[in-house]
């Protein structure tokens, strides 16, 4: 393992988590229920993105903590008089939860034991958040607007620790599905007129 003296506190325990062998049991429990509906077959690539040039992951979960985010700004900002407007954000996001996790999956069954660590806890942080709203939803749909409001400030809380570790995969690891052309490092040349 790097040395880890000096970097800040979250690297650290990202780093930590990356070398949690104990999460190996479960990663490998997991791959076998995902890899036959999302890491193999002619559906996988279309899950990767391959026709697209890089992962397809990325873009949806915009979709679902974009609605999820502006769920809470509507909540804080504009109160009660938002309320359906707040809701339907909240089922969009719940909706959208699905088939971003679907490419998710399809990423993780491809990337190496020690980024599936990480992969596996951002799922599971983004599967509570999802549950979260889901709640929220449901107080929601019975009046209780203010119970939903809590909950969704919870799950995106929740999902920011599943978004952090996200990035931290496709940023810090690069281990998103990309088209080769995209590795080389040669600066472009300027567009000529």
């Amino acid at each position: 393992m790097e040395p880890t003296e000096g970097l800040p506190e979250i690297v650290r325990s990202t780093m930590r988590l990356e070398q949690a062998a104990a999460l190996d049991k479960a990663v490998h429990v997991v791959e076998s229920l995902v890899r036959p509906w999302a890491g193999t077959g002619p559906v996988a690539p279309v899950l990767r993105g391959d026709w697209l040039g890089h992962a397809v992951h990325p873009l949806l979960t915009d979709v679902a903590v974009g609605a999820w985010m502006s769920t809470s700004l509507l909540d804080v900002l504009a109160g009660p008089e938002a309320a359906a407007a707040a809701q339907r954000l909240v089922g969009i996001g719940v909706v959208a939860f699905f088939p971003t996790a679907w490419t998710g999956w399809a990423e993780w069954s491809t990337i190496s034991p020690r980024d599936k660590r990480v992969g596996l806890v951002h799922a599971v942080s983004n599967g509570v958040a999802a549950a979260v709203y889901a709640t929220s939803w449901r107080a929601r749909r019975r009046g209780r607007h203010r119970t939903g409001a809590g909950l969704a400030l919870g799950g995106l809380a929740i999902a920011g620790v599943g978004a952090y570790l996200g990035g931290h995969l496709t940023e810090g690891r690069r281990v998103a599905t990309h088209h080769p052309a995209y590795d080389d490092t040669t600066p472009a040349a300027p567009p000529t007129e």
